[in-house]
């Protein structure tokens, strides 16, 4: 995620905010922005790391690496849960090992500035169709000339599936933003996001195996992917929790949209992947599209948990 969305990138509950001075608020931004570069620079390495154990693998390692990391840190509680709560778990965590095998799968096709402005089009999605405003309607539409663009030119030759698969990535990044609201209701902390990353691992386990295979186990293989999941999933989410204590969730979002620019900036001086005038004028129109769908306020409207999500708030 881009990845992540990714991985960790939304956390499942928003501690409550601090009044903050000017430059306050700038460090809390620098903080956000760091998560961000942390993530889709980790995503670039985990490119990299394709030749060796492929894309599965890759995603194997990470997420192993990332829900051992934060279950050491959370030890989250597993008793006294419902079957709701555990089935809940469940769903997150398979939305969540979806999203992220999708987005490996993309990356390894397509550059990674385009596979995250694709991505982005669930929460995009997402959130026009919760605003329920006549203006998100056309953040919409400003995004789709985006991606029109992106397709007739942006980039050298999209592959159609690694077009289908990022798409596919950015439908479990929404149902991943809607998940997490209602896991953040029913588990304490971030009890819920831990259990949650340990079934994705779990359930990516089996797949990283069987491509990789023993792969997995070389020493370099090995700690290349542990770096990996750190900077994508475990550095990202401590800077953003920490940024989240303070500024407002509009501010932070309208921060995280800048995601696919900083994607296409990690692909061009990580792996090359050159950047057209078309590219750069189609991840600013989604961009754009991002953050005024992120600014209009939403209808009167409420799930049955609470406010609608205004996403896109991170994650692969």
């Amino acid at each position: 995620m881009g990845g992540m969305p990714d991985l960790l990138r939304t956390p499942a509950v928003t501690p409550p905010k601090q009044e903050l001075s000017a430059r306050g608020r700038l460090r809390s931004a620098g903080l956000v922005i760091g998560g961000a570069l942390s993530l889709q620079f980790g995503a670039a390495m985990a490119a990299l790391l394709f030749p060796r154990a492929g894309a599965l693998g890759v995603v194997t390692l990470r997420l192993t690496v990332a829900a051992v990391v934060l279950m050491v840190i959370c030890r989250p509680r597993l008793r006294g849960h419902s079957r709701a709560d555990w089935g809940l778990v469940v769903a997150f965590g398979l939305a969540l090992g979806g999203m992220n095998t999708l987005f490996y799968q993309a990356i390894e096709r397509i550059p990674l500035g385009a596979a995250v402005t694709l991505e982005v089009l669930g929460p995009l999605v997402l959130s026009v169709v919760a605003s329920r405003r006549a203006a998100s309607w056309l953040w919409a539409a400003l995004a789709l000339g985006g991606v029109l663009l992106l397709g007739r030119g942006g980039f050298d030759e999209l592959n159609a599936a690694g077009v289908a698969y990022a798409l596919g990535a950015g439908v479990m990044w929404a149902g991943y933003i809607l998940l997490s609201a209602r896991t953040g209701e029913r588990f304490p902390k971030t009890d819920g996001l831990a259990l949650a990353l340990a079934v994705a691992a779990a359930v990516s386990l089996p797949l990283g195996v069987a491509s990789a295979g023993s792969a997995l186990l070389d020493p370099v293989t090995l700690g290349l992917g542990a770096a990996v999941a750190l900077l994508s999933s475990v550095l990202p989410y401590s800077l953003e929790l920490a940024a989240l204590r303070r500024l407002p969730a509009a501010t932070f979002a309208v921060l995280m949209s800048a995601e696919p620019a900083v994607a296409a900036l990690a692909g061009f001086l990580v792996l090359g992947q050159g950047l057209t005038p078309a590219t750069v004028v189609a991840i600013l129109l989604v961009v754009a599209a991002s953050i005024g769908a992120v600014l209009t306020p939403p209808a009167k409207r409420r799930t049955p948990s609470g406010e609608w999500p205004r996403p896109p708030v991170s994650a692969p």
